[in-house]
């Protein structure tokens, strides 16, 4: 499909950023919740070793929210997640994997608590909004559920933290991980947290009010020039090397969070309310069939991957890989895949069909960073 071109449509929404993302010559983008995710501005590797090394802007702001707010707000949103949410604190961000009445995956957003009857949910890309509307509406809560217009920007890389306190001032540093705070840019107060889709350190920028977006690109873009600050993406290989799971791709509503190696974020003895519980209990009883395991698979740089590489244990099917690419630093192909139990111990030995070319690779148990 190389060069075609993305028609233009009210239905695919724009972004606050954008025209920052196009000044910085985006090279590619994906579709997300709607809206364009830019995916490479330099070459795969320069954006990799970019991020690695200074600090990038990323518009996230397809990373939608999902806000969940009034009286029965705790009750609804316990509802939705398997994790126990009662000691969760204002100002705190919990990864916390959505589920349906089987226990299948719908999405693995942050929840971010901004008062006792106030969160949001901050998505990867799946329609959670109607799944909430019509629980709450099936339940008759009194909570309200709606995307607010907030859009995320993330800072990131080694020099976040400098490239945040000359915009925010030096109290943004105290801002713990996966905690937030309110910071005001362009007399508005911003929900601020140290979080990000990447390992290199951090933080997410929820803008509320899409007026302010190019206000706040070109801020932080003129307040990093020494820090070699760049437009970036979330990084391919660099999320991989890190075992960060993309809901879609890696794993889907056929899945559990147990199989996703997720079962640490199931409080099941508390969270007696969430509406899949049942199904988890089960899950759990019976053990694991398959989980997420990482792969380094051998030889020259793989393909892109467009569609699920299936793999094989001793000849027989043993699951399949949903993210794999090469690995610069670790200089090899690395790989997010759903393996069965029979071959998903550390060291086993597999084949991987990556478009047509038989590959062999290792499983690994542990991620690459």
């Amino acid at each position: 499909m190389s060069g075609l071109l993305v028609a233009p449509s009210s239905r695919l929404r724009r972004t606050p950023f954008w025209d920052g993302v196009l000044a910085e010559g985006a090279k590619a983008c994906s579709v997300y919740n709607r809206m364009l995710l830019p995916t490479l501005f330099r070459t795969p590797e320069e954006d990799y070793r970019h991020l690695k090394e200074h600090v990038q802007l990323w518009d996230v702001s397809c990373q939608r929210q999902v806000e969940i707010s009034g009286p029965d707000a705790g009750r609804l949103v316990q509802m939705l997640t398997p994790r126990f949410i009662g000691g969760m604190r204002v100002r705190q961000c919990k990864y916390a994997p959505v589920v349906d009445n089987k226990g299948g995956m719908l999405n693995d957003p942050v929840l971010v608590k901004l008062a006792g009857d106030r969160f949001w949910f901050s998505l990867a890309d799946s329609d959670f909004l109607l799944m909430a509307k019509g629980l709450a509406i099936g339940a008759g809560l009194d909570a309200e559920a709606f995307e607010p217009d907030v859009s995320p920007l993330a800072v990131q890389g080694p020099k976040s933290e400098e490239l945040m306190r000359r915009v925010f001032g030096p109290r943004v540093s105290d801002v713990g991980f996966f905690e937030f705070d309110w910071f005001e840019f362009g007399g508005t107060e911003h929900v601020v947290s140290r979080s990000g889709y990447s390992k290199q350190g951090g933080f997410e920028i929820y803008l509320d009010g899409a007026d302010l977006g190019m206000p706040l690109w070109r801020e932080l873009m003129a307040a990093g020039t020494d820090l070699q600050v760049g437009a970036g993406c979330p990084t391919y290989a660099e999320r991989v090397e890190a075992g960060l799971l993309s809901y879609g791709n890696d794993i889907t509503s056929d899945h559990n969070p147990f199989e996703c190696g997720l079962g640490k974020f199931c409080d099941l003895a508390k969270a007696v309310s969430c509406i899949g519980r049942d199904a988890l209990l089960e899950a759990e009883r019976k053990g694991l069939a398959r989980q997420i395991r990482y792969l380094s698979i051998d030889g020259p740089p793989v393909p892109p991957l467009d569609r699920k590489w299936p793999v094989t244990c001793g000849g027989a099917a043993a699951g399949s890989v949903g993210s794999a690419t090469w690995s610069p630093d670790f200089r090899t192909n690395v790989a997010i895949a759903m393996i069965s139990r029979e071959c998903f111990a550390d060291g086993t030995r597999v084949q991987v069909d990556a478009q047509g070319e038989i590959r062999d690779a290792t499983v690994r148990e542990s991620t690459f960073i």
